[in-house]
């Protein structure tokens, strides 16, 4: 598993679309060997509880066989002063404080022995802790490659999709295209300027009709006549 991650955020040397034609689907690879980490930390922190309970208890047990070792170093000492002051025969003194010293020797044993063990288990703790420490560092570096890996895809697919329509962009056919609509609008705008030049035309007949056709200005020399012939005013041209 390190091994993968370690190949796969080597490939931010590469192109993003590099990363997509080389992977099936890595954003998927990264995100279940981010859930496998932590999986694997939630066992090593169970592992480091249950180590930690293992050197607790054995430390406890060291301290107690050594107070232990203590006590029975004690009693043999007094046995063999109240055997000396005569409060004890000195044969049973004697006894008394021998087995006091191979119960002392015994506990000496087992103190040598849970010492050992306890500083095994404090070993065994550190390795755990340290290991520990190196998969939250590694969760958290991997969470932000595939941040960027994310960013990184979604700008590939970006740019894919972008230059995929600029190549399915037929430049000729476009520029024919163009060149019709080109056509296309100086015809319309000849035709234009062509009913423009019809309604000039018609417009200039209907103004020419009407003037030969008004009548308002003979009909004002007749009335004009008639009123100078009722005053006895004689046409000055006609005399």
């Amino acid at each position: 598993m390190v091994n993968f991650f370690k190949r796969l955020f080597k490939v931010g040397e590469a192109q993003a679309n590099s990363v997509i034609d080389n992977m099936e689907d890595p954003i998927k690879m990264t995100e279940q060997g981010i859930r496998d980490m932590k999986s694997d930390l939630g066992k090593s922190l169970e592992a480091l509880a249950q180590v930690k309970a293992l050197a607790i208890r054995s430390k406890n047990d060291a301290e107690n066989f050594a107070t232990k070792v203590e006590d029975y170093q004690q009693k043999a000492m007094l046995i063999l002063k109240k055997s000396q002051r005569g409060e004890l025969a000195a044969a049973e003194g004697d006894r008394l404080a021998k087995e006091a010293l191979i119960k002392k020797e015994e506990t000496q044993q087992h103190l040598t022995r849970t010492k050992a063990e306890a500083e095994k288990f404090q070993d065994n703790v550190n390795q755990l802790d340290k290991k520990i420490q190196e998969i939250k560092k590694n969760i958290s570096t991997w969470e932000n490659e595939l941040k960027t890996l994310k960013a990184r895809v979604k700008v590939s697919n970006a740019t894919k999709n972008l230059n995929k329509q600029m190549a399915q962009i037929d430049s000729s056919s476009t520029t024919s295209m163009l060149e019709r609509m080109k056509d296309k609008v100086q015809q319309e705008e000849a035709l234009a300027e062509a009913y423009g030049d019809i309604a000039d035309t018609s417009k200039s007949i209907d103004e020419e009709l009407e003037k030969a056709a008004n009548s308002s200005e003979v009909s004002a020399e007749d009335d004009l006549a008639k009123l100078k012939e009722q005053l006895g005013l004689s046409d000055t041209k006609n005399s």
